[in-house]
């Protein structure tokens, strides 16, 4: 088992019905507020409207910056940090789904760094010529997406269109100072976004489960049970949207895969360095892009760790292994997990988005390009090689 440093400072108000606190909340924090969130609000408008309300009537000062995009751009995080400095603002409150979040940390630190914001980022992962941020704004977050985990970790992902990038910001002052974390604001959500965020939750667990360190027994057995959960109830609230309780797990789940729980020192996550590429040069949402390489990369390196998938298959996706060998057991586990995905309607090819073969080249150079560290490999255990990648791809053609 590894050594690890484990450090996580954010206060958490969960439960259905927990945004009427709201206005307390973040009148402990500050006076002159900035809510971020997306530029496109469609289903999120009356739940805006009702926060700058809430927010209002406690007497605080509220300034919105509805501009973040999936994805949010560093040229929107600078639009966002002026405006925070132009109003005086001393706590700023992301709501939405993870790029709303994110957008609101990585502003709320714009507003103390000196330089190019896009400096923050740790854009290459065989030289670390990023310097993170060491203060910020005060934040809360309110996710109305159960994913990204962003409510409750330090990191932001920030995108790039100029350099076709995205990447991470890392920080400790990116931790949240609050978050409500209220269930009922998943009830709007389209079935197609639930979907991809169930894939998302997964991913952040199942990456580490099949790519991290061997000896690591607790985190094996939360990151099953993270998958389970998520497996066990994505259904419940695609087939009824008003399943509280469902939306309930599903939410408490997104946010322990990422907050470190699952993860104490080992926390590779190469399926993320390939779909955040998919993203950034096609437009793949970000929990789609999982769904289409999880099995694709599982389906490709399973025999590199045999037993390990061996475990996944029967402790995760319950295969019955009377009588079959640990490649069949293996093997039938991935296709379980593949029709899962099927089955919730997540997409499961790069034909889906219009993805040719000839662009797979391009896509592995991109992953090579900020994913890959001094010793020309991605990160995971054992190390995957460019030629990985593309036979990744190929499977998830």
């Amino acid at each position: 088992m590894n050594n690890f440093e484990y450090y996580n400072p954010v206060r958490v108000l969960f439960g259905a019905g927990e945004l009427k606190r709201i206005g307390e909340e973040a009148k402990a924090l500050g006076k002159n507020v900035c809510l971020v969130s997306y530029k496109d609000l469609t289903f999120l408008q009356p739940l805006m409207e009702r926060i700058e309300g809430m927010l209002k009537d406690a007497g605080l000062t509220v300034s919105t910056f509805y501009e973040a995009e999936p994805n949010p751009e560093i040229t929107t995080i600078a639009k966002g940090v002026e405006l925070c400095k132009q109003q005086n603002i001393d706590l700023v409150i992301g709501v939405g789904g993870g790029s709303a979040m994110d957008a609101a940390k990585a502003i709320a630190a714009g507003v103390y760094y000196e330089g190019d914001l896009w400096n923050m980022v740790f854009s290459r992962h065989d030289q670390v010529e990023a310097v993170p941020p060491t203060k910020s704004l005060p934040t809360m977050m309110i996710p109305t997406l159960p994913a990204t985990g962003s409510e409750m970790n330090n990191c932001s992902v920030v995108s790039n269109a100029a350099l076709k990038e995205k990447s991470y910001i890392w920080s400790p002052v990116l931790y949240p100072k609050t978050s409500i974390i209220d269930p009922e604001l998943t009830l709007t959500l389209p079935a197609f976004q639930t979907a991809c965020a169930a894939a998302d939750t997964i991913s952040h667990v199942l990456e580490i489960y099949i790519n991290g360190e061997e000896d690591s027994d607790v985190q094996h057995y939360f990151q099953e049970g993270v998958i389970r959960t998520v497996i066990d109830n994505v259904g419940k609230v695609l087939a009824d949207p008003a399943n509280i309780s469902a939306r309930s797990h599903l939410q408490w789940a997104a946010t322990c895969a990422i907050n470190g729980w699952a993860s104490p020192g080992d926390a590779w996550t190469p399926i993320h360095q390939i779909g955040h590429v998919l993203t950034s040069r096609h437009r793949v949402p970000h929990g789609a892009s999982l769904s289409i390489l999880m099995p694709a990369w599982m389906k490709y390196m399973h025999s590199r760790r045999l037993s390990q998938y061996v475990r996944f298959a029967k402790n995760v996706m319950q295969v019955d292994t009377t009588g079959k060998s640990h490649e069949e057991i293996a093997l039938e586990g991935i296709e379980r997990f593949k029709q899962f995905l099927g089955d919730i309607k997540t997409p499961l090819t790069l034909r889906d988005y219009n993805i040719t073969e000839e662009e797979l080249p391009a896509i592995v150079e991109g992953v090579v390009r900020v994913s890959f560290g001094q010793d020309g490999m991605l990160k995971c255990n054992p190390p995957a090689s460019r030629e990985d990648i593309m036979e990744v791809l190929k499977l998830a053609y």
